[in-house]
């Protein structure tokens, strides 16, 4: 029992370990978000801060529109994430429920596009939708394509679909309730879990997303909070000290922070959701 026992604290100290180096960037960004100017240069570096300056966060969100480019975000993240869960819900339930000599096909070929790396596919989509929508310097670039379903999320959903027992909707078709009503009133009430992990991912891919406003906007007042971070350092690029990382830290911090909260408020029902997907295939 005792080597037993042993064994377990080894494995808890090597995870506390690994945890440790996880979380080691984290606590640098911290530690420089709360020095001096003259700190982060001095030689040789330290590790925490001789004075705490909380200052650095009043000023960093003051430095550049930090309320305009967050609006602009949650407009973006708030359209993504009800087009994903729109489209993703309905398509799923189609390659779930419905059987014919096209389904498995084009359900493989859906699958072939997530082999694709985004990047082989933005020169073109950059055309689509600059030369034919003129949607150049938009935010609709940043959130329309989630009305058209994303892959991964469908498989998500339709591998969860799956495993709710078709007596269920059968019983709701003989009571005069349509394919939308089963959707709305059986589908979408047993699959709060895996449906959470579509918002939840589509939320983070949409706040975090930087390549899309770097191609597509160019007004200023329509950044975003990913592409604003970098207007950011480049115009602390000719401080006195060279860059301020330390309000550059604390700017990422304060951006970083609401992705932070939503996965751990979400975090026993994004992990049911994941552990129960693809029990039926």
């Amino acid at each position: 029992m005792s080597a037993k026992r042993g064994a377990h604290w080894a494995v808890y100290a090597a995870l506390l370990m690994l945890s440790g180096l996880m979380l080691a960037p984290l606590l640098v960004a911290v530690s420089t978000s709360l020095k001096d100017i003259g700190e982060i240069y001095r030689q040789p570096p330290t590790l925490l801060p001789e004075k705490i300056v909380w200052s650095n966060y009043r000023e960093a969100l003051t430095t550049f529109p930090f309320l305009r480019y967050l609006f602009n975000t949650l407009v973006v993240v708030a359209l993504s994430v009800a087009g994903s869960l729109l489209s993703c819900t309905l398509v799923a339930y189609g390659f779930a429920r419905y059987a014919c000599r096209w389904s498995q096909p084009l359900f493989v070929l859906m699958l072939s596009t997530m082999m694709l790396p985004g990047i082989v596919t933005c020169i073109p989509t950059f055309i689509l939708f600059t030369r034919y929508f003129h949607w150049y310097d938009t935010l609709y670039p940043l959130w329309a394509p989630a009305f058209f379903g994303t892959p991964f999320c469908i498989f998500l959903l339709r591998q969860f679909f799956r495993t709710i027992p078709q007596d269920l909707l059968d019983a709701a078709r003989l009571d005069g309730c349509s394919e939308l009503g089963i959707v709305w009133h059986m589908i979408v009430p047993l699959s709060k879990p895996a449906l959470l992990v579509v918002a939840v991912f589509t939320f983070m891919w949409s706040w975090n997303d930087y390549l899309g406003p770097l191609l597509y906007l160019q007004d200023e007042r329509k950044y975003t909070l990913a592409l604003g971070l970098t207007k950011f350092l480049a115009t602390s690029r000719f401080e006195q000290y060279g860059a301020s990382w330390n309000l550059m830290m604390a700017a990422s911090l304060v951006v970083m922070l609401p992705i932070t909260v939503v996965f751990f408020l979400a975090q026993r029902a994004f992990i049911e959701g994941i552990t129960t997907t693809g029990l039926k295939g």
